[in-house]
Parts: structure tokens; C-alpha cells; sequence
């Protein structure tokens, strides 16, 4: 999908890449979407490199064509990734290992590339759209301060997490820092593709939580989103989301113990469960937090696409003009004709 109007002559692509699909849009300095394109990770047999391939050169290809031409690369990776060399150290879902992504994709498309952990990318997005870089002329937002202490958790495929400290995204001694979806929540529980047994995500991504399901014998929905639908009809789809709920909450009730973080936000494509995930959510955590003070629980307004706009911001990294290019971002994207299916 070509955008009609732009008002500058350089894009970044911005791509998100999940366990299920990868998402992309050519973005202009204003943060207005001149392009954007989604494929599935893995298809027909294409890993999920080729993929990458394939959506960021359709995109330089468009944005080509509407007269644009690409000033960079922004990439939101799952799994243990080095910033610096833009390397995936590895990333269970994509089935990468020590895999050097940014200078692959340099050589390929001659241009500068960033890669960023997809979780703290999204928190990239959500400080610049709620915390620190908001502006309280842009669109009635305003700085929120609990956004300098905060845990971003985007739920899709699979669960991650970014921790933001004293208004410092931390990444850790190794970069990885976050990777809640790999804590081990139930003694010896379900295999999870990381190999360990028991840890978040085997629980509660939007994966699983389908997959148990049907493994449980549900028939009756077909989605995550289905199930998240039928809790007070469907016992199924009840007990495998009350599983997910408890998961989730044993883990970030930790975390919280440890970091005190102001709020929590929930991200990705599962978020769009809304209240449905959100009010247990905070019930459970705060039952297990005993005589602390629950943190803010809340919806990111992101949902899906935080990691996706957080690409395109360090694709652009010291060249975004303004504390709008966020939001402006996020309405762009909202607009247009994948906006739902994307949410």
C-alpha cells in the first residue's frame, strides 16, 4: 500500500519481526507511513531471514517508486541481541544462532541498519508516545513520570519484557535483560521452545495459549482472540486463560518484588484481549504482591505495532525531528487498511 501524500524525500524501513509474522512499513521523517507490508515468517518453506529479505526490499522498492529514497534500516529482533554489532546472539523462535543480521543486511542493501531487542524497541516507542519525548502539545499527550520506571511487556508469539529504571532502558550485562517469557514459573511444566520446562511462554503467548487449547480438547475457538471471547462459555478456553493469567503473574509479581517498577504495560497482539486480560491480570498480581503496592497495570495503546514504530525510531536514530513523530507514527499506521488486523 503506496501512501498518495508525503512530505519528504527519505524513508527509513521499519520491520518487526515475530515467530509468526514480519511486519514493515517505509517511514518519512514525520513519521507518515509511504508504505507497509506484512508476510508470514515463515512461508512456503522461507526461513525467516528470507522473509526479512523479501519485506525490505519490497518496501525499498516501493518507497522507490513514490519517489523516496531509503536513509536506513531499523530492525526489532526477538531473542539475545547485541546492539552494537547488530548480531542475534540467538532467538529460539526464529531458529537463529550467533546470526549477524545487521551486517547481512548492510551488504545486501547498502544502506546503515540498527537492530534492537524487540521489547525494549517497543519501549522505545511507548516512552516516545507516553514518557519521556512526549509532548504536551502533541495530541493532548503528556509526559507520564511512571514511564521512567516501567516494565514493557509485549505478548504475541512469544513473551518479553523491557526494563525501564530510573528513565534508563536497561539491557543488562549480556543484553539480555527482559526475557521474562524464559522464567520458569511451574516446576517441571510444559516443554518450551527454549528447551526448559515451565517458563512463561509455554503458558502465555498467544502461540500457546492456542496450542493448549486444542490440546486440552478445545474446539469450539480458532484464535487467541476467540478464546479470550468464549471464557464464560467455553471451560476450555477458561482454564487454558486462567493458566496464562497465573503464568504471567507469578513472573511479573517477581520482577515488581525486585524492581518496583510504577507501571507495567501490556503490549503485543495479545493486549487486544483489553480488560479481559488486564483486570485478572492485575487481581492475580496483586494478590501475590501481599503487602506491597501493585504498580500500574495497564493496555498499551500500541498494542501490536510498538515494536514496529520503536524500528522505525531507531531507524532514524539522532534524525526524528520531534517528540509527534511517535504518535504521528502510531495514527499513520492506524489508518490504514491493515491498522486491524495488525492490532
Amino acid at each position: 500500500m503506496i501512501h498518495p501524500h508525503h512530505s519528504a524525500l527519505e524513508v527509513v524501513i521499519a520491520i518487526d519481526i515475530g515467530g509468526t509474522t514480519v511486519k514493515g512499513a517505509a517511514v518519512d521523517t514525520a513519521g507518515t507511513v509511504v508504505a507497509r507490508q506484512t508476510t508470514a515468517t515463515f512461508d512456503s518453506g522461507r526461513d525467516a531471514y528470507a522473509s526479512v529479505l523479501t519485506i525490505a526490499g519490497e518496501l525499498i522498492e516501493q518507497a522507490t517508486a513514490a519517489g523516496f529514497t531509503t536513509a536506513g534500516i531499523g530492525i526489532a529482533s526477538p531473542g539475545l541481541v547485541d546492539p552494537e554489532s547488530g548480531a542475534v546472539r540467538f532467538a529460539a523462535n526464529l531458529g537463529w544462532d550467533d546470526f549477524p543480521l545487521r551486517s547481512l543486511l548492510e551488504a545486501e542493501f547498502a544502506v546503515v541498519v540498527s537492530v534492537g531487542h524487540d521489547a525494549r524497541t517497543a519501549a522505545v516507542a511507548e516512552r516516545a508516545t507516553r514518557g519521556a519525548g512526549a509532548s504536551g502539545t502533541d495530541q493532548g499527550a503528556s509526559y507520564d513520570v511512571a514511564y521512567d520506571n516501567a516494565l514493557i511487556v509485549p505478548i504475541g508469539t512469544g513473551v518479553s519484557s523491557a526494563v525501564v529504571s530510573g528513565g534508563v532502558l536497561i539491557e543488562g550485562a549480556t543484553g539480555a535483560a527482559g526475557e521474562l517469557g524464559h522464567m520458569q514459573v511451574v516446576p517441571n511444566g510444559v516443554l518450551c521452545t527454549c528447551g526448559q520446562r515451565g517458563c512463561i511462554e509455554a503458558y502465555a503467548s498467544g502461540t500457546t495459549i492456542l496450542q493448549r487449547y486444542r490440546e486440552h480438547g478445545g474446539t469450539v475457538a480458532s484464535s487467541t482472540r476467540a478464546i479470550a471471547s468464549a471464557l464464560d462459555t467455553d471451560p476450555v478456553a477458561a482454564r487454558v486463560w486462567a493458566d496464562a493469567v497465573d503464568a504471567l503473574s507469578v513472573g511479573l509479581a517477581g520482577i515488581t518484588a525486585v524492581l518496583d517498577p510504577a507501571v507495567i504495560v501490556i503490549g503485543g497482539g495479545v493486549s487486544a484481549a483489553g480488560d479481559i486480560l488486564i483486570v485478572p491480570l492485575r487481581e492475580a498480581i496483586a494478590a501475590r504482591l501481599g503487602w506491597r503496592s501493585t504498580p500500574r497495570i495497564e493496555q498499551s495503546e500500541l498494542g501490536a505495532v510498538g515494536g514496529l514504530i520503536g524500528a522505525a525510531i531507531i531507524g532514524w536514530a539522532d534524525r526524528v525531528p520531534d517528540a509527534g513523530f511517535a504518535r504521528q507514527t502510531l495514527r499513520s499506521l492506524s489508518s490504514g487498511p491493515q491498522g486491524a488486523a495488525d492490532a
